[in-house]
């Protein structure tokens, strides 16, 4: 049992488990899926201070969106010791591998390349505009738009809320610019 669930999932078991969320989430309380508003709540419960955006009643608004964080982290920390694949390999596909190859990379075992995403990968001028830059955009532009793409794409599409779709198409140019202008530009 434990070798099948240590596997990538298919897609037709994935994408329903996750397409079920939504509905379970509605019926325990009209809760939306997505994360990127915990950040808001865990500045709001650590932070002392008299920054107007962090004053508010964040367990009343904010603590089912915690624990529901909480429990994310506790199912990474689970599949990544007990439920952990022993192939050190990501199985990407032999074009992609080429396509890497052709900017640089050039080390395909983990989840990441380490050639990027590591210390030494950090401390150049690439790593810091990747990941420090790169991280603070996604995080101003998933308060921007009003939430990430978890809440928009699984529960704004769900209710069938238009700007959840603006924003779901902003999220893919977003990707695509950065995959085929940005990242070639950076390695």
């Amino acid at each position: 049992m434990l070798e099948f669930i240590s596997q990538p999932w298919p897609w037709y078991v994935a994408g329903p488990l996750i397409g079920l969320i939504v509905p379970l989430l509605l019926l325990l309380g009209g809760k939306q899926f997505g994360i990127s508003a915990n950040l808001r709540h865990a500045c709001a419960a650590t932070l002392p201070g008299q920054v107007e955006f962090f004053q508010y009643d964040w367990k009343k608004s904010g603590l089912w969106n915690m624990v529901f964080t909480g429990g994310i982290i506790l199912g990474a920390v689970i599949a990544s010791t007990v439920l952990a694949n022993p192939d050190p390999f990501v199985d990407i596909a032999s074009t992609t591998r080429a396509d890497l190859e052709a900017l640089g990379i050039t080390t395909f075992e983990g989840l990441v390349p380490a050639q990027v995403f590591s210390w030494e990968g950090l401390l150049s001028l690439p790593g810091i505009v990747m990941i420090v830059v790169g991280g603070f955009l996604v995080g101003f532009g998933a308060r921007y738009a009003g939430g990430c793409t978890s809440g928009h794409a699984i529960s704004g599409l769900a209710d069938l809320q238009a700007p959840s779709l603006v924003a779901v198409i902003g999220f893919f140019i977003g990707g695509l610019t950065a995959t085929y202008l940005i990242l070639p530009l950076l390695l």
